[in-house]
């Protein structure tokens, strides 16, 4: 198992990051445009993702890989090669095997963000401090990127925590058609093989990295939110 846990812990963070790199700034602009082409098409987009199955997904993204073969790999963490690589070049061929995988998993977790970003800021706006911002003077800009977007993201992180809980579970769907070495693939082998020992130790692998994301999600709401203390 500590052999596959980081792979899927790799998957799952750079999953993260780029759903977050996405899902904030589209969520921020879908709020800003409210009601008009922009935010339209971005609810049509974050539904459409939101309600597609991840296998179809998964599947889609291996028919692209197909016809624009050999630019995306579709097998494995890394290449025949990978032990003559230099150390840069290992990390360029790990990223490199994640780029499918990754887009895989963050297709659904974009769209649900996305959403909640767009709503928490659009609550924010209409809060009397943010009018009275507007009324003082300040750049559009700073009221939305500095005090509106410092409240509206509190429950986005909090949301840290189940987000990564929820990667780690549905990755074995993504390293099943992508032959990555990670937990859930082990995992869906020991069902399929009744390994009842290993099927119960990567449930309570699962269950610790629940605990240890949530415990980054307080610690990052700590740092966003002033008002919250530790000792409190």
């Amino acid at each position: 198992m500590w052999e596959r846990v980081p792979a899927t812990l790799l998957l799952a963070i750079a999953s993260l990051i780029f759903t977050w790199a996405i899902a904030i700034p589209l969520g921020i602009v879908a709020a800003v445009k409210q009601n008009k082409a922009a935010d339209r098409i971005l609810q049509v987009i974050s539904y459409t993702g939101q309600g597609f199955p991840s296998f179809i997904t998964v599947l889609c993204l291996l028919i692209f890989a197909q016809y624009t073969t050999p630019l995306f790999p579709v097998g494995g963490m890394t290449s025949i090669n990978h032990t003559d690589l230099s150390w840069f070049g290992k990390i360029l061929d790990v990223g490199w095997h994640m780029i499918l995988p990754t887009i895989a998993l963050s297709i659904t977790s974009f769209a649900g963000l996305q959403r909640i970003m767009r709503g928490e800021l659009l609550d924010v706006l209409r809060q009397d401090y943010i009018q009275t911002a507007r009324a003082k003077g300040l750049p559009e800009n700073r009221v939305i990127y500095v005090h509106a977007l410092r409240n509206a993201i509190n429950p986005l992180i909090t949301l840290l925590g189940f987000e990564l809980a929820g990667l780690l579970g549905g990755a074995f769907i993504a390293e099943q058609f992508f032959n990555w070495p990670g937990l859930g693939r082990l995992t869906l082998q020991a069902v399929i093989a009744k390994d009842q020992y290993l099927v119960m130790a990567s449930l309570v692998m699962s269950a610790v990295l629940l605990n240890i994301g949530n415990l980054m999600a307080d610690l990052l709401l700590k740092v966003a939110d002033p008002r919250i203390r530790l000792d409190s």
